[in-house]
């Protein structure tokens, strides 16, 4: 979607320029539809603490061993509950490792634990520097 923080220049921020080390927000849905389908598990809406399991909510019939396998996932399951409020709000926070190049392809991770803190509160202090100029 764009660039939301570099820490080296905010000139690359303003003209959305892909480098390396750059935070970006990206969509949302790839990573909620891979959840929805590993864990068979809705992504729970605003407001609410769990989602609904979704075979059981479409009445499928499912063999037994199926069931084991998708309860053990949700057992074994510890997603960030700040990585569930971004995949509500329909956009991730993400780092690029990778330099991208002339070919266009950046690689890069879900930013997730004190990472994520640290740069949530870099872009909210931005914001509010950016209001309180105005």
């Amino acid at each position: 979607m764009g660039v939301v923080y570099n820490a080296s220049n905010n000139e690359l921020v303003r003209t959305n320029t892909l480098v390396k080390n750059s935070i970006v927000e990206i969509d949302a849905t790839p990573f909620r539809e891979f959840y929805e389908k590993h864990y068979r598990l809705t992504v729970p809406k605003k407001g609410e603490t769990e989602g609904t399991v979704i075979g059981a909510a479409e009445g499928k019939k499912e063999s037994a061993h199926v069931t084991e396998k998708y309860e053990a996932r949700r057992k074994e399951r510890s997603v960030d509950p700040k990585i569930i409020e971004q995949m509500q709000s329909g956009r991730v926070m993400a780092c690029i490792s990778s330099r991208p190049g002339q070919s266009g392809r950046a690689d890069g991770y879900l930013l997730e634990g004190p990472e994520l803190e640290f740069y949530s509160r870099k872009l909210s202090a931005k914001k509010g520097h950016a209001k309180a100029g105005k």
